[in-house]
């Protein structure tokens, strides 16, 4: 009796603390398609089951009725599947998770973010009615959840979750915008980022040289943020023909205008981001306006899509070339699809509605609702029905590619709690080195294991999180082929692999890949360029207006070459060749005794000073003669010298110009002239002297005798040596290289260093040679034997007109011809000279033999008197 009074007691007890007990009621749960198992730790997931939802009426004058989701789709209802798969093989597995069991709650998102955020807010708030103290204690509802497969959902879902540090991992939600911790701290993905992707699609795109590309994106932030780091990457080599915006909302008039954009412009490459649903408009409006010759390049959304791969598609879109998602196979995956039965539970009306659309058929339960019903015909499902006679994308694993990355995310939570749970007390990582326990731990504690996550898959490939919660980039680079039977194969041609650590990230199997541009007996990939490439010899003209990609080829100006892009000067020894591809080294220009000019001057020069020699000779043995004698000698010896020296100093302008050659041919000019003029003006002085000298009383000669006219002549030319010297010291001639005359040649002369200096040498000679003319000139009809005066003026009108001439004609000259005119006026001048003052002598020495006598001279020296 008094145990059954306490029982009692115990009851009424348990009953008041019951029902003093705080609580609340859910007032309306949502009704929402998913699967259901019970588990020690539930993990929560969202899937795009189904493909269309029918709008509930929102006017509000009664009570909106549900969301209804339609058109099961049978990939990703197996996509949702490999959930179970994975949990049940967790479960099933002792050294993961030992004595915990896994459950699941997995939810259809029907492609709205509406419905993808209620079934976001149902997992994180859960199912029960009641809602008390008592039961808001131990785990939360979910303690992770897998999905959304959508960039823009996962946006709206992440931010909510990221509130309450609850981790998610998307299997397919590729926005690089979710690697901003910042923004999302608790998103975490399986599939590489949007950033990886676009720079694999770029470098296969540089791989080929394709430069200038069309881009089209869905107007979502999967497709914006993919677009604009798109153009990030193009810029650094090509160009975006264009940039078109898929619209959310079938609009017929924005695909139209899309496709004839496409079709107008020169770009063969279309790279389009989007997903299958967005895309498939505009490629059903391009296979309807049958536009072929593009290369279209897909993002992973819709690359593997077998919806879209068709052979009615193929014309315009076959070779198509896109990354994927990693493909891998899963044990047990078809067997376990097979094996699938429905199950009647209100938490797994999923199941039955795939058994429904599988076979065609209604449960008992729903026979009612036939008449709203999508199968007007349909018939009685047993649940008995063979999964095996069907052939649909639900028992297609050979695409395991989002299914692959669904099962790394569950295992990836899976290695997480099992690192919780084995943490060991005074070595945990949080406050005071404490551990969570694996029954009442919160979401934040999860994201540090999660965070930490490192284990190799059932494929050896090793699965883990970067500091952005990104996985490791590897993509299959995929091509649509024709296969043999006659429908499309998405065949992998090649892998990215960001994490391969070498420079090369893209490998490409070039010899399977299929080209839908067929060139005579084989398929080449096309070519994608605004403008071909400038031919070497000229360079880029940007049209105004238009691309840098879009240019005109513009030659290079002379002295200039290119490297297709720009053009670029020759250095100063240089110069362009005919075609403008390759800076030659410019010919060296100089008069050279190999030269037949050169020969000429050389020759000419050396039979001046044979014949002054000559002239020398026959005064040296006819010296004794009166003509000689009336001729003063000693000063016709040294000007026969000095005139020899006037020939031979023209040497010096010959060969290649150096240091000494420069300094000695305007020296030795210099001087030799100036000696030179210097003997004819003090003969000159002599002649008028001798005949002051025979006027009674004059006494002129006896003040101007041998000594002073040696002493004149050695004056006058110290004073040229004079200047010589200063100019040496100052600024001497040094060899220089003229590039001023022409381009193709460096002319080799000797620069005068100082023209001040080479102006005071030549003003000399010409100061001392207008005053010996002048005063030749002015003695000319004085008496004397020889007309000695005459024969000065005229040699001295000779040389001044030579000198004069020679100026116009030495600026003018170009290159080697410059030093030609300057040895031709040296030798002129010598030459006028020698013929002017000597001839004359020589021809009554050699040939009046008569006249050459005392009694000659005297009678006419009386004639001329």
């Amino acid at each position: 009796m008094k145990c059954i009074f306490h029982y009692f007691l115990f009851l009424l007890l348990e009953f008041s603390a019951a029902s003093l007990e705080p609580t609340c009621n859910i007032k309306e749960q949502f009704e929402m398609q998913g699967l259901y198992k019970k588990g020690d730790i539930i993990i929560g997931g969202i899937f795009e089951v189904s493909f269309k939802a029918i709008l509930p009426d929102l006017s509000f004058h009664s009570k909106p009725e549900r969301w209804k989701c339609e058109s099961l789709d049978f990939s990703t209802f197996q996509w949702a599947l490999t959930v179970v798969l994975a949990i049940e093989e967790i479960n099933r597995d002792q050294s993961l998770l030992p004595n915990i069991t896994l459950g699941y709650r997995l939810y259809d998102n029907c492609m709205k973010l509406q419905v993808a955020l209620r079934a976001a807010v149902t997992l994180i708030a859960g199912l029960e009615n009641t809602v008390t103290d008592y039961n808001c204690k131990g785990l939360p509802p979910v303690v992770a959840m897998i999905g959304d497969p959508l960039s823009s959902h996962s946006i709206a879902i992440s931010r909510v979750l990221g509130l309450f540090r609850i981790p998610m991992i998307s299997y397919y939600a590729t926005c690089s915008c979710l690697s901003n911790k910042r923004e999302f701290p608790s998103f975490f993905r399986t599939v590489p980022s949007d950033a990886f992707q676009v720079k694999a699609l770029v470098q296969i795109i540089k791989h080929y040289g394709w430069t200038w590309v069309g881009v089209v994106a869905s107007d979502d932030d999967y497709g914006q943020y993919a677009v604009k780091s798109f153009h990030e990457e193009m810029s650094k080599f090509g160009c975006v023909a264009f940039s078109e915006t898929l619209p959310i909302v079938n609009a017929r008039g924005k695909i139209l205008q899309i496709v004839n954009t496409i079709k107008q412009s020169t770009a063969k490459i279309i790279v389009i981001f989007s997903t299958r649903q967005d895309a498939t408009a505009l490629i059903q409006e391009t296979v309807h306006q049958n536009i072929t010759g593009r290369q279209w390049i897909a993002s992973e959304a819709w690359s593997t899509s077998t919806f879209l791969a068709t052979k009615e598609n193929f014309a315009s879109f076959g070779g198509t070339i896109g990354t994927a998602i990693r493909r891998g196979e899963i044990p047990g995956m078809k067997n376990f699809l097979l094996k699938i039965r429905p199950d009647f539970a209100p938490s797994n009306n999923l199941l039955l509605k795939f058994w429904e659309t599988m076979f065609e058929c209604k449960f008992v339960d729903n026979i009612t609702n036939l008449n709203n019903s999508y199968l007007p015909d349909s018939k009685q499902c047993t649940g008995l029905e063979d999964l095996n006679s069907k052939q649909t994308s639900y028992t297609d694993v050979t695409e395991s590619r989002a299914s692959y990355n669904i099962y790394k995310a569950v295992y990836a939570l899976a290695h997480a709690l099992n690192n919780l749970a084995s943490c060991e007390n005074g070595k945990g990582p949080f406050e005071n080195s404490s551990c969570a326990s694996v029954t009442h731990f919160q979401p934040w504690q999860l994201m540090h294991y999660l965070k930490t996550v490192n284990f190799t898959s059932h494929l050896g490939e090793r699965v883990a999180f970067d500091e952005n919660g990104d996985a490791l980039a590897i993509y299959d680079i995929v091509n649509w082929q024709m296969g043999s039977d006659g429908n499309v194969e998405i065949k992998t041609v090649g892998i990215y692999d960001k994490a391969a650590g070498t420079s090369q990230e893209v490998f490409l199997k070039e010899d399977i890949i299929f080209w839908n541009f067929p060139s005579g007996t084989v398929r080449k990939f096309p070519e994608s360029i605004c403008s071909k490439s400038c031919q070497p010899g000229t360079r880029k003209a940007t049209r105004k207006g238009e691309p840098i990609c879009c240019f005109d080829c513009i030659p290079c100006a002379d002295g200039e070459i290119s490297n297709s892009n720009e053009c670029v000067k020759c250095p100063s020894d240089f110069w362009s060749n005919s075609e403008k591809t390759q800076c030659a080294v410019k010919e060296i220009e100089f008069l050279s005794y190999e030269d037949v000019m050169g020969i000429t001057l050389t020759t000419t020069a050396l039979f001046g000073s044979c014949l002054s020699l000559s002239v020398l000779g026959v005064f040296l043995l006819y010296r004794n003669t009166p003509v000689v004698k009336a001729n003063n000698s000693e000063l016709s010896f040294l000007l026969l010298i000095a005139l020899n020296l006037c020939f031979l100093c023209s040497l010096c302008f010959i060969g290649q110009p150096s240091q000494l050659t420069c300094g000695l041919r305007h020296v030795l000019f210099g001087i030799s002239f100036a000696l030179c003029i210097s003997c004819i003006l003090v003969k000159t002085l002599v002649v008028i002297m001798v005949f002051k000298a025979t006027l009674p009383g004059n006494n002129t000669m006896k003040w101007f005798g041998a000594a002073q006219q040696r002493g004149t002549v050695f004056i006058f030319t110290c004073i040229q040596s004079l200047i010589c010297i200063i100019w040496l010291t100052t600024a001497p001639p040094v060899p220089a290289k003229n590039t001023n005359y022409q381009n193709t040649k460096i002319i080799l002369e000797c620069n005068v260093g100082s023209l001040m200096g080479f102006g005071f040498l030549l003003g000399y000679i010409g100061i001392l040679a207008c005053v010996c003319f002048v005063l030749a000139f002015l003695a000319r009809n004085l008496p004397d034997n020889f007309n000695e005066a005459k024969f000065i003026t005229f040699s001295m009108l000779i040389f001044c007109a030579v000198w004069i001439t020679f100026i116009p004609a030495y600026i003018s000259s170009p290159g080697k011809y410059t030093v030609a005119v300057e040895i031709f006026a040296i030798l002129a001048s010598s030459f006028g000279v020698l013929i002017a003052i000597f001839a004359p002598k020589c021809y009554i020495i050699l040939f009046k033999p008569e006249e050459n006598t005392k009694k000659a001279l005297m009678g006419r020296a009386v004639t001329n008197n």
